[in-house]
């Protein structure tokens, strides 16, 4: 399949080629900005993280920045420049924004398709933020961020994959060299100077490029319904995993060590749950036979079916969301937080990207 599929990805890879020429050449504008600008993304079409890194740097800064996360606002049903409040659903602003305004009341969240534009938009109001975060931008090249963090999947290198539609990227490998910083996310959490060296191989960063490996860290279960927390079985039997997510398979992995059998309705990256779903991860639950039975999903999803008009089918249940964080791996000269924090410092005295 992917050899017949060949010949649609040489097509797209020139599209592309010539794309990223008219913005090198300055056909195309890249628009800098008086303020520190971090862009998060990746070349593949999802999975490698970008949501944990960007709550990373949130909370990096928050406490003594005003710090704002522009993203697109991915399966939305509204458009343009959308100011994220607490009253709004995944519907109006996306899955990833309302997450991030449920867990950071107090930094700015917005939405816009247009990044330019929505920079202008948070420039303007009355409490304008000193650092952005771009969240999934690394392809939006019309702003000119002052550093490029690009992310790649430990079990899925962009160096190994192919552009759709016979693989999973989405821009050219050649854009890597773009990135001020590639992190290479969900690396074992036992992590080994021979995995370092081979990923470092396979990657071959360009001069001045840094490269950091991060890991998973999972947090403890939380109830996704706030009228009816249950209480989590100090022995699980058996978890029934639902996610609408690109890459499940660190998640299954890290729960198959945590119950007897482990059941998964896998949706696609996104999925918006209809009521039938909803009633057949019900009837899916029902049918595990035994106690000590519970629901686990991610906290993406748990955004999404909270907003949905069906949820109440569900809140008696015992539902949970797995929380998670990024970590780094140690290693020897700067940090990532060193890298970051300096660039931040410089910017924000200077007022110049560089």
């Amino acid at each position: 399949m992917r050899i017949l599929l060949f010949p649609f990805a040489v097509i797209y890879h020139l599209v592309l080629l010539i794309r990223h020429k008219l913005f090198d050449i300055g056909v195309f504008p890249s628009e800098s900005f008086n303020l520190p600008v971090i862009c998060i993304g990746n070349l593949s079409l999802g999975g490698t993280g970008k949501t944990p890194l960007t709550e990373y740097l949130v909370r990096l800064f928050m406490k003594n920045h005003k710090v704002a996360v522009l993203s697109r606002g991915y399966k939305r049903k509204t458009k343009g420049f959308i100011l994220g409040s607490g009253q709004m659903t995944s519907d109006e602003v996306g899955d990833e924004p309302k997450q991030y305004i449920t867990k950071f009341p107090n930094i700015t969240v917005a939405v816009d398709e247009q990044r330019r534009r929505g920079i202008k938009q948070l420039l303007k109001l009355e409490k304008p933020p000193e650092i952005i975060l771009l969240d999934d931008a690394f392809q939006h090249r019309y702003v000119k961020s002052g550093i490029n963090i690009l992310l790649t999947d430990y079990h899925n290198l962009y160096t190994k994959d192919y552009l759709v539609p016979a693989g999973r990227l989405r821009d050219i490998k050649s854009s890597a060299k773009r990135a001020d910083i590639i992190v290479v996310t969900k690396t074992p959490a036992v992590f080994s100077p021979f995995i370092e060296q081979s990923l470092l191989e396979s990657l071959k960063p360009k001069r001045g490029q840094i490269i950091f490996f991060s890991f998973i860290k999972y947090g403890n279960l939380k109830s996704v319904s706030k009228s009816n927390k249950l209480s989590i079985p100090r022995s699980i039997s058996t978890i029934l995993l639902i996610t609408g997510i690109e890459n499940p398979y660190p998640l299954k992995e890290y729960l198959n060590n945590k119950c007897i059998d482990l059941i998964h309705m896998s949706f696609s990256d996104h999925h918006v749950y209809t009521e039938k779903e909803i009633n057949d991860i019900i009837y899916a639950y029902n049918a595990i036979i035994g106690r000590n039975k519970i629901i686990i999903t991610t906290e993406k999803d748990a955004a999404r079916l909270v907003d949905s008009p069906y949820f109440r089918n569900l809140e008696n249940l015992p539902l949970f969301y797995q929380p998670i964080e990024i970590g780094f791996h140690q290693r020897m000269g700067i940090s990532f937080d060193e890298y970051i924090i300096d660039y931040v410092r410089k910017n924000l005295t200077d007022k110049q990207l560089h």
